[in-house]
């Protein structure tokens, strides 16, 4: 979200056409109105779904840009204003969306590509929170039963958000909620399940924003997107990979949990240790396996941050743009500060702006939570 007045929103450039492509079971549906470091061990196991090995294509990207017209907003690119930077840093605003996070893009596609057979029993999803909101949010428009598994560390104001869309919702430990995330499987859950990440459907609906970003800025340089799971930083690379192939695409993790960095630097996934900390939104324990081709294949590698370089990029934010972030969003921003990205034309996509008030009041006060 935003504080203060809203930036002005670019004009639109010239708009790829969009196909709807067809639901799973052939029948639309309608929309009602409304750290590298620490010790690694090597993942075993592993679940693909639908998760391809290479890019996404552009024809699956611009039919989901055409499901979720009525669901997702196209969010504004602004000029990041600082002085002293090391390049020419962009902000795509995805804190901007109706739940604040990007997720609804991926959930909307997902759910609206299952198609109505498919959501008739309802649907639930594991989520630390944003993807939880997506769920609940197009559930809800869809008049379907939603469920959400979260973990005990789950912030608060979040699962409260996802409750008020009419979801219930289930605390997890953390390592039996992981388990769901990579089982892709709640022993006793009723319904669809829509992975936050290791969905098809899920990495083309994110993919649409790689699609705005290359018509509002067509000589993008590089983009960094925060890593979580993998689905966005994924489905933005597929997008830019056929429209601006010169685009690089990063992610960015924060180190005390960073697990595509050690990944990436022992040629497999791995599991890592990791510390719990305010950025919530990224950082598991492990790579998931399903994404690892995927990874590989599109990203230009991770940009690990720390915690402290995430609070002051947050603040900055919200203090010199006017921008709320959450700590996941904010970590983009860092490692363009950085100057790990290198320079030219940077485009930071802050993910997310549902942070807890009371971990910005403190970040705001030049403190960590």
């Amino acid at each position: 979200m935003l504080v203060g007045r809203k930036p002005p929103i670019p004009p639109p450039r010239p708009r790829l056409a969009a196909h709807d492509g067809p639901s799973e079971d052939g029948a639309p549906l309608a929309i009602a109105p409304g750290g590298p470091s620490g010790r690694w061990s090597l993942v075993v196991g592993e679940k693909r779904g639908d998760v391809p090995a290479e890019a996404i294509p552009l024809a699956e990207i611009l039919a989901a840009r055409g499901r979720i017209a009525d669901l997702a907003i196209r969010t504004p690119l602004v000029p990041l204003h600082v002085e002293g930077r090391v390049a020419a840093i962009w902000l795509k605003l995805e804190n901007l969306q109706p739940i604040g996070s990007f997720k609804l893009r991926g959930a909307g596609n997902a759910m609206l590509r299952a198609g109505r057979a498919a959501l008739a029993g309802g649907v639930y999803t594991a989520s630390a929170g944003n993807m939880a909101l997506g769920v609940a949010w197009v559930a809800r428009r869809l008049g379907v039963p939603c469920r959400v598994l979260v973990p005990d560390a789950a912030p608060r104001a979040k699962v409260e958000a996802v409750e008020r869309l009419g979801a219930e919702t289930v605390r997890l430990p953390f390592d039996e909620w992981w388990d769901v995330l990579v089982t892709h499987d709640c022993p006793g859950a009723r319904g669809r399940f829509i992975h936050p990440v290791c969905d098809r459907g899920v990495i083309a609906g994110n993919g649409t924003i790689g699609v705005e970003i290359a018509e509002d800025l067509p000589d993008v340089d590089a983009v960094i997107v925060p890593y979580g799971g993998g689905g966005l930083s994924c489905g933005i690379a597929s997008a830019l990979r056929a429209v601006r192939p010169q685009a690089k695409v990063y992610g960015s993790e924060v180190a005390t949990a960073a697990p595509l960095a050690a990944s990436l630097a022992a040629g497999m996934p791995v599991v890592i240790e990791r510390t719990p900390s305010f950025v919530d939104g990224i950082g598991g324990k492990a790579l998931l396996p399903p994404m690892w081709p995927l990874a590989r294949a599109v990203l230009a590698g991770s940009l690990v941050v720390s915690v402290e370089q995430t609070a002051a990029a947050l603040r900055l934010l919200a203090l010199r743009a006017h921008v709320v972030a959450e700590g996941a969003g904010a970590t983009s921003v860092a490692a363009a500060l950085s100057g790990k990205a290198g320079q030219g034309k940077i485009v930071c996509v802050v993910s997310g702006g549902n942070i807890d008030p009371d971990a910005l009041s403190t970040i705001l006060a030049g403190r960590i939570p």
